[in-house]
């Protein structure tokens, strides 16, 4: 069973920067899909990157231009960068890996964007 610990998540001014880590107990080399799904206060699980190996990153429009996914199998992480920030990206980010052998959810972590 591999887990996938989350990371990065914090409170931000409006127009700031953070970056989210999900790191696998196993390896990700092996990875079919992967995907960060934001859920804001009272509203269902969105969305807003996403990879399919052998595809180009989807990003969800709110997010287009502004979020990066990407990985390092080296150190079995995925990312997501968040730049320009805005209040309404405020909520608990969670990662998701599909792999060859497993499929996971991290446990969330908070991102907070104050104006």
């Amino acid at each position: 069973q591999v887990q996938l610990v989350e990371s990065g998540g914090g409170l931000v001014q409006a127009g700031g920067s953070l970056r989210l880590s999900c790191v696998a107990s196993g390896s990700i080399s092996s990875i079919n899909y992967m995907g960060w799904y934001h859920q804001a206060p009272g509203k269902q699980r969105l969305l807003v990157a996403a990879i399919i190996t052998g595809g180009n990153p989807n990003y969800a429009d709110s997010v287009k231009g502004r979020f990066t996914i990407s990985r390092d199998n080296a150190k079995n992480t995925v990312y997501l960068e968040m730049n320009s920030l805005k209040p309404e990206d405020t909520g608990v980010y969670y990662c998701y890996l599909d792999h060859t052998d497993w499929r996971s959810w991290g446990q969330g972590t908070q991102v907070t964007v104050s104006s």
